[in-house]
C-alpha cells in the first residue's frame, strides 16, 4: 500500500538546526538557488515551495534526481569538502521561502553538539545512499529501467491508492519525466505508450495511474529497497 504521510518540519534528530538558521530568503519560480560549480556558502532548508535537484550530463542534458519540499535540507553533498563547490543544480519549481545557515556557523554548532553532529552525519549518509541507488538504476537498467524505477519512486513519493490503482498525484510533463530518466521525450513517449497498451498504466488529466506496480518491479528485478530510499522527494 502506498500512502502519503505529512512530513514534519525537519526530521526529529535534526530539529535543533531550526534555531540556528541565519535567515530566510524568497526565491522565484524558474530561478536557481545554486548551480553546479558555484562555491558553497550555506546549507538550505525549504520552509515552503518545491526545489528540483539535478545534474547536467556531459552532453548538456538535465538529469533530475529529486524534488525537495518543506523541511528538506539542500546543498549538503559537498558541504564539508575542501574548497567546496556545488555538484548539483537546485532549480526552484514554485515560488519558495528557504531558510539558510552559513557554512561556518553550522560547522561550529555541529562541533558544539555531538548528538546533532551524529544525527547530521547519519542523515547525510542516507541522502548519499538514496542518490547512489538512483544512479545504480540508471546505469544497470538502461532507459526502460530508468523509467520503470522512476515510476516506482514517484508512486512511493506521491502515490495515492484508488480503486483503479496507484494515482501519482503530481502534474508532470513527459519532458520532465524524461529528465528524471536521462532520456529524450520521444523515447519516454514510446515507452509510456507501450505500458498503456499492456494495461500497466493509464493517463487522466495529465496524471498517471499505475495499475500493475509489480510488473514494473519484476521488469527491473526490484530489490525492494526501503521506501525511504526509493523516492524522488
Amino acid at each position: 500500500m502506498v500512502k502519503q504521510v505529512a512530513d514534519p518540519f525537519l526530521t526529529d534528530p535534526l530539529s535543533a538546526l531550526h534555531e540556528y538558521f541565519d535567515g530566510i530568503i524568497n526565491v522565484r519560480e524558474g530561478t536557481y538557488l545554486f548551480q553546479e560549480g558555484m562555491e558553497v556558502h550555506e546549507l538550505y532548508c525549504i520552509q515552503s515551495g518545491l526545489v528540483q535537484i539535478s545534474k547536467t550530463t556531459s552532453d548538456g542534458r538535465e538529469l533530475a534526481l529529486k524534488i525537495c519540499k518543506k523541511g528538506d535540507l539542500i546543498g549538503e553533498f559537498s558541504f564539508f569538502s575542501n574548497d567546496p563547490k556545488h555538484i548539483f543544480n537546485a532549480k526552484v519549481l514554485e515560488n519558495s521561502s528557504i531558510y539558510f545557515i552559513k557554512k561556518e556557523r553550522l560547522e561550529c554548532k555541529l562541533f558544539e553538539n555531538p548528538n546533532l553532529s551524529l544525527s547530521f552525519l547519519k542523515w547525510m549518509s542516507e541522502q548519499y545512499q538514496i542518490t547512489q541507488t538512483k544512479f545504480r538504476d540508471l546505469i544497470l537498467n538502461g532507459k526502460k529501467g530508468a523509467l520503470y524505477s522512476t515510476l516506482i519512486r514517484m508512486a512511493n513519493s506521491y502515490g495515492v491508492e484508488t480503486e483503479n490503482g496507484i494515482l501519482i498525484n503530481i502534474d508532470m510533463t513527459n519532458q520532465e519525466l524524461a529528465n528524471f530518466c536521462g532520456a529524450t521525450r520521444e523515447s519516454i513517449n514510446r515507452m509510456l505508450s507501450n505500458l498503456r497498451k499492456k494495461g500497466v498504466i493509464s493517463f487522466q488529466n495529465k496524471k498517471i495511474t499505475i495499475h500493475d506496480l509489480q510488473y514494473l518491479k519484476d521488469e527491473i528485478n526490484c530489490e525492494n529497497c526501503p521506501v525511504s530510499y526509493c523516492r524522488i522527494d
